[in-house]
């Protein structure tokens, strides 16, 4: 047997399969005697049917077997050996001449190469980074809603605005019966405002649903439409009033503190926001740090420059799928993938080049930190070492997990490489502002 390569350019090669008879003739023997002793021909008894008409019978579809088998193993070690960075896989050239009856036989694929670049990070613009401030309208808003979880329920008789009201909403012909609750402030128009104030509790009155809400979604919600009678379909709705409500705020005492943050953990309003502004502006990392990753992968894929094997791609694309493209379809596809290959190429780059490893132990640890602060907002914070390591062997048990969590953890690692390396400029902003700023060009 023998394996030979000829460079096309340096993005694309064929490797070339020589196969001769001695390379597959022992494999094809082996099977077909295997044959022989389980056939069940009529005419001979099982395991006595002569290997010449076993032979005759299952000979061709045998070798068509082994040497496929041989051949996609010769190509394996090939590339193994060489140590050829490939994208997607061969590709078998159509060969119109092959003769499976012939003793020799030749095959050849189409390799797409991946290209030599340099990934660097000597970048002249800076980059924007994003610290996000908990400002005090954030954490005024923050406080006023946790009164409001915190708070008592006080019932009334006469609808007013700040009052709860709690009724079901109810169409009988599509079947919509649904218990909800809002405030005046949800509804609009001064017409529906008017009739729902003069509403008494056990009454009902049915309302127009165009234009019953100010937030159009609203409507969906309270009626809990769905695709069986969805908002097209339903012109009016029954409204029965059943509670009235004042919510009275929770007061800004140690016995609130203790529920939020544990005994004494809080002891003062002044620490309270302290607190909201530190836990916010935690929680605001992780999104400065994916518009960071994002605008630092578009960096990367626009200042790296190479080329690719485009035509071999398209190709690959055509026939990599369980259901096969046109070629239209093949080169629409790539247009839409070629800047997520670019990116995993430099990504890879830079993973080898920084040595920049992940092994169970990273993941195992990364993990724990997970589910420490998925814990933390449920007011656990200080969980049990025992604890933890169960929830963590049971997420780690599911290789979709694995694999999320390691994507995770990578992601934490390049943003750090790239805060290290690449020049930034810092912008300290609001919430509100860094939404605005950061995509509002998307």
């Amino acid at each position: 047997m023998k394996i030979t390569r000829k460079d096309i350019d340096k993005l694309n090669s064929v490797l070339t399969i020589d196969i001769v008879k001695k390379d597959y003739e022992s494999n094809v023997d082996k099977v077909l005697i295997d044959y022989k002793k389980r056939a069940n021909i009529p005419g001979f008894r099982k395991g006595h049917t002569p290997i010449g008409l076993i032979k005759k019978q299952y000979g061709l579809s045998v070798k068509v077997d082994e040497v496929n088998k041989l051949m996609q193993k010769t190509l394996n070690d090939f590339l193994t050996k060489e140590n050829l960075a490939i994208l997607g896989n061969p590709i078998p050239k159509e060969n119109l001449k092959l003769d499976w009856n012939s003793d020799e036989m030749s095959f050849e694929f189409e390799l797409g190469l991946s290209p030599d670049f340099e990934v660097c990070f000597d970048n002249n613009k800076a980059i924007d980074l994003y610290e996000i401030e908990a400002d005090k309208k954030m954490i005024d808003s923050q406080i006023t809603n946790i009164q409001s979880q915190y708070g008592k329920l006080v019932s009334k008789l006469n609808v007013e605005d700040g009052f709860e009201l709690n009724g079901i909403f109810k169409n009988s012909e599509l079947e919509v019966e649904n218990s909800s609750t809002f405030q005046l402030k949800n509804i609009k128009g001064k017409l529906n405002i008017d009739s729902i104030k003069k509403m008494k509790i056990g009454e009902s009155i049915v309302l127009k649903t165009k234009g019953l809400f100010n937030e159009e979604s609203d409507l969906t919600f309270h009626l809990k439409l769905n695709e069986n009678n969805n908002i097209d379909q339903i012109s009016d709705v029954e409204f029965s009033l059943n509670e009235i409500n004042e919510r009275i705020p929770a007061d800004l005492d140690q016995d609130l503190f203790d529920k939020l943050f544990g005994k004494d953990k809080i002891k003062s309003v002044a620490e309270l926001r302290r607190k909201l502004k530190e836990d916010a502006e935690k929680n605001f990392l992780n999104q400065a740090d994916q518009k960071l990753l994002n605008d630092v992968t578009e960096y990367l894929i626009d200042n790296t420059k190479f080329n690719l094997p485009h035509t071999f791609l398209k190709k690959w694309m055509q026939r990599a799928g369980e259901k096969k493209l046109s070629k239209e379809e093949a080169d629409a596809e790539y247009e839409k993938s070629e800047k997520g290959l670019r990116y995993q190429l430099i990504e890879s780059k830079i993973i080898e080049k920084n040595e920049i490893k992940i092994d169970l132990d990273q993941i195992k640890n990364f993990s724990k930190e997970l589910i420490k602060n998925q814990m933390k907002q449920y007011g656990q914070l200080n969980p049990d070492e025992k604890e933890l390591e169960s929830i963590s062997q049971r997420i780690l048990s599911n290789k979709d997990e694995v694999k999320k969590i390691s994507d995770q953890l990578l992601s934490q690692k390049l943003i750090s490489l790239f805060k290290s390396e690449l020049k930034f400029k810092t912008n300290k902003v609001s919430y509100e502002k860094f939404l605005e700023m950061a995509y509002s060009k998307n």
